[in-house]
C-alpha cells in the first residue's frame, strides 16, 4: 500500500495548508467532488514537468475555483503554479517514467504517484468513483478528510494534551522544589524530560490538524497556543541545566533530535532517557544525585534578559551558589547593577518559597 504518513512532515504540511478549507484551491476541489468528476492537478511547473507534458494547451490565467472545476471536466491534467495563484496548463497528458514503482491501481492515481516521485512536486488526484482527494508528494500519500472527522480526532488529542500538560506542571513543580533543596536525582530530571517530550509530540500532532483544517481550525489553534505556552523554552532550559552541552560538539538540537527518534514505548523507559541525556551513571543509576546550573529557575525571574541570565549561570556555575549569593555578589556579574541584583535576589527568594510551599502544603 502507499505510504500514508501523519500530516506533520514539513513539505507535506505546506501542501496541506495550500488545500485547507478556506483556500481557493480547496473550494475548487470541493466543486469537482460535488460535480462527480475526477481531476489530476500538478502544483508547480519546471523543466521536468514540461518534459512529461504532452498535448493540451497553455493558459497562464489567474486561478479560480470555477476555472479549475470547468477545466477538470476535460480529459487530461491541470498544471498550476506552486502558489496555486495561476493556471498554467490544461488538458495535458502526463507521461511519467513507466518504470517508476507504484502501488496504485487506477490510471489517474498511478499517474499521480509516478509524477510526484519523478518531479518532487505535489500532485492532487480527485477520484470520481471513490469521491476522495489524495495528495501525493514524493513517496508520501495523504487522503484529505472532511473537517468534522479531523475535528473529532483533534479534540481527542486536545483532551489528552490537557491531561499530559497537567502532569507536566506537577513534575516540573516538584523538580523546582528539589532543585532549591539540592535533592535532585536522575529520575526527577528524566521524568520532566519525558513529559516535555510527550507534550511536544501531542502538540505537534494537533498543529498538523490545525494546518489541515485551515479556517475551520481557528479555535483549535487558540486552545493549542494556550496549552503549550513556554514548553519550547522549558525543554531548552532543562537540557542546558543538566546535559553537558558542547561535549563532543553536542548541541541542544542534537539532544532534542535524539529524544525525538525514541518510540512511544522507549519514551516510557526513564533509564533510556537518562542514557540519551548522558546523565551520571549512564542513566541507569536513577537515584544518582545531579545538580542544575540554574537556567530553568532563573528564567522564571521577571524581566531578566537572556544575556544576563547566561552571565549569571557562567559566573556562579550552579543554582545553589546563586541562591546563596547576596546582592553584592550578584553585582559582580557584568551588566548586573544594584537594582537588577536586588530583583534577581528577591525573584529567586520568592520562587524558592512558593516552590517549597506548593510541594509540602
Amino acid at each position: 500500500m502507499p505510504i500514508t504518513p501523519s500530516p506533520h512532515d514539513d513539505r507535506l504540511r505546506e501542501t496541506l495548508a495550500a488545500v485547507a478549507p478556506g483556500t481557493e484551491l480547496r473550494d475548487g476541489l470541493e466543486r469537482i467532488l460535488r460535480g462527480r468528476t475526477g481531476a489530476l492537478i500538478v502544483l508547480g511547473l519546471d523543466s521536468v514537468v514540461e518534459e512529461i507534458c504532452s498535448g493540451g494547451f497553455v493558459l497562464d490565467v489567474e486561478f479560480s475555483a470555477t476555472r479549475l472545476r470547468e477545466l477538470s471536466k476535460m480529459d487530461g491534467a491541470v498544471v498550476v503554479d506552486a502558489a496555486a495563484s495561476k493556471i498554467l496548463r490544461a488538458a495535458v497528458q502526463l507521461l511519467p517514467d513507466p518504470t517508476i514503482e507504484t502501488t496504485e491501481s487506477g490510471t489517474r492515481h498511478r499517474t499521480a504517484e509516478r509524477v510526484a516521485k519523478q518531479t518532487g512536486l505535489p500532485v492532487i488526484s480527485v477520484s470520481q468513483s471513490m469521491k476522495i482527494v489524495a495528495v501525493y508528494l514524493e513517496n508520501q500519500r495523504y487522503v484529505l478528510e472532511d473537517s468534522d472527522t479531523i475535528l473529532g480526532r483533534a479534540n481527542q488529542a486536545l483532551a489528552t494534551l490537557e491531561r499530559y500538560r497537567s502532569r507536566l506542571d506537577e513534575v516540573s513543580g516538584t523538580l523546582s522544589a528539589l532543585e532549591i533543596e539540592d535533592l535532585v536525582t536522575v529520575r526527577d530530571v528524566c521524568a520532566v524530560v519525558q513529559r516535555l517530550e510527550m507534550v511536544s509530540r501531542i502538540s505537534d500532532e494537533i498543529a498538523g490538524y490545525v494546518t489541515e483544517l485551515g479556517t475551520d481550525g481557528r479555535l483549535l489553534s487558540l486552545q493549542l497556543d494556550e496549552l503549550i505556552g513556554g514548553i519550547g523554552a522549558d525543554r531548552d532550559f532543562v537540557i542546558r541545566d543538566y546535559v553537558d552541552i558542547g561535549k563532543n560538539s553536542r548541541s541542544i538540537a542534537d539532544v532534542k533530535n535524539s529524544l525525538a527518534v525514541l518510540s512511544s514505548t522507549q519514551l516510557l523507559d526513564l533509564s533510556l532517557i537518562g542514557r540519551v541525556l548522558e546523565l551520571p551513571g549512564g542513566g541507569d543509576a536513577l537515584d544518582a544525585a545531579v545538580a542544575p546550573h540554574g537556567y530553568r529557575l532563573l528564567s522564571k525571574v521577571p524581566r531578566l534578559p537572556g544575556a544576563i541570565l547566561d552571565r549569571l549561570v557562567v559566573h556562579f556555575g550552579s543554582l545553589q551558589k546563586m541562591l546563596a549569593a547576596g546582592v553584592e555578589e550578584l553585582m559582580a556579574v557584568d551588566g548586573v547593577g544594584e537594582q537588577r541584583a536586588r530583583a534577581v535576589r528577591e525573584g529567586l527568594s520568592r520562587l524558592a518559597e512558593s516552590s517549597i510551599l506548593e510541594r509540602y502544603v
